[in-house]
């Protein structure tokens, strides 16, 4: 039976032991920080990532701490509608679309992977320094805190450590400076009312200027009736730090919204009353063209890194999991294990990588104002013909591994509800 070590304990790193645990091997999760804690905001959990919760059991608890996805609204900068689809088993998928606070979803599977795999499967307060291998296996070396240094052997060595991955810089050096985009994102969370049908997602802007995307995360906060709701502002700024956790005010993008009214919600209460604001950087970081050195191999934001658009990061991850734990499962050699895994996913990921590069389909909120020259519209078929915006987003959802249910016997999946 194989030992293997993963670096880092967020979804990808947690799902990855879970199912190499389902696949009867034994991993151990090292986590630099000493008390994992539920921090971040929201995620856009798709089809065929809550496929992967349901082949480990989860999918019934997973229900308990997220909202079930059932539309999605596109709106010009003044709250005109442009484009909808439904969501998910609304659609006609076999599996829900859901929206979970990120926190909430690491800490659960935190839970899980110590209830399935025994309180010793992830060791707090430690951190990946250096590694070498040789042909029977990885020797780490890890730092705890306080300073002490120990080594630990394993016979693979999964990276699953994030943007500022320790081993991917080792692995790549060239490729360790990101570039930033010239793109600033605002995250926060607001504590209110439901909106809309109550599983609502909201994408509203000119992009040329700022975009917004709204969903909601959990339902009947601390049993107030109240749901707190995600937000994601994207606008122009100088930055040059990559960081989850840098502070923000709303202030700098409450002018982009002024003219912005939609019937249901308050965009400009919303952003007031936030109980978080966090600043992100979009970063770019060029796909690579490896992913495994011998016994070791990257995984999730280590191995893909993305712009946070479409909720595809954290949903390939899960996929990376799957994959990664039935190779080592199936193929004798480990290395050859992890090259199969790598054969299987970084061509595949890399393109959606580069797709979110650009606009996927929110492209359709630019068509529109560049059509009407950043103008309200009269009528928006004459602007953007409803087929020619269900062709776009039927391409995109191909891409990212989640074919429309219907689109390939020509049937319509959009509307407008307007």
């Amino acid at each position: 039976m194989l030992d293997i070590a993963i670096i880092g304990a967020g979804p990808g790193g947690l799902m990855t032991a879970l199912r190499l645990h389902q696949q009867g091997l034994r991993p151990r999760v090292y986590e630099s920080v000493a008390e994992l804690k539920p921090l971040g905001v929201g995620i856009d959990v798709k089809v065929y990532a809550t496929k992967e919760l349901d082949e480990l059991g989860l999918l019934e608890e997973f229900r308990e701490i997220s909202v079930d996805a059932q539309e999605s609204l596109f709106f010009n900068r003044y709250g005109q509608e442009i484009y909808a689809e439904l969501c998910g088993v609304h659609m006609g998928y076999r599996y829900e679309q859901r929206f979970v606070h990120r926190g909430h979803f690491q800490m659960f599977l935190y839970a899980k992977v110590l209830e399935r795999l025994g309180p010793d499967a992830v060791v707090l307060g430690t951190r990946l320094v250096d590694y070498r291998q040789d042909p029977a296996g990885v020797t780490l070396t890890l730092q705890r805190d306080g300073g002490t240094r120990t080594e630990a052997r394993a016979d693979v060595l999964i990276a699953a450590d994030g943007i500022k991955s320790v081993v991917r810089r080792a692995m790549h050096p060239a490729s360790a400076e990101p570039t930033y985009s010239g793109i600033t994102m605002w995250r926060g969370t607001t504590l209110m009312k439901p909106f809309k049908t109550g599983g609502t997602i909201l994408h509203i802007g000119d992009p040329r200027l700022s975009s917004m995307i709204v969903y909601p995360l959990r339902d009947d906060v601390d049993g107030t009736g109240l749901t707190l709701v995600n937000w994601v502002v994207e606008a122009t700024r100088e930055e040059s730090v990559e960081d989850w956790n840098q502070r923000g005010s709303v202030e700098e993008i409450l002018p982009y919204y002024d003219d912005c009214e939609i019937p249901f919600l308050d965009v400009q209460e919303m952003l007031r009353t936030a109980r978080e604001v966090y600043l992100f950087p979009l970063i770019r970081h060029e796909p690579l063209d490896s992913w495994c050195d011998g016994r070791v191999t990257l995984l999730g934001d280590a191995a893909h890194a993305m712009y946070p658009r479409g909720g595809n990061g954290a949903c390939q991850a899960l996929v990376d999991a799957r994959v990664v734990a039935e190779k080592l499962a199936t193929i004798e050699d480990p290395a050859a294990a992890l090259q199969a895994y790598e054969n299987d996913r970084r061509e595949a990921v890399n393109r959606i990588v580069m797709a979110h590069r650009g606009e996927g389909y929110e492209v359709i909120r630019r068509m529109v104002a560049e059509r009407t020259g950043g103008q309200r519209f009269d009528d928006i078929e004459t602007v953007l013909p409803l087929a020619e915006a269900d062709e776009i987003f039927s391409k995109y959802h191909k891409l990212v591994g989640q074919e429309r249910p219907g689109w390939a016997a020509g049937q319509a999946t959009g509307f407008r509800s307007a």
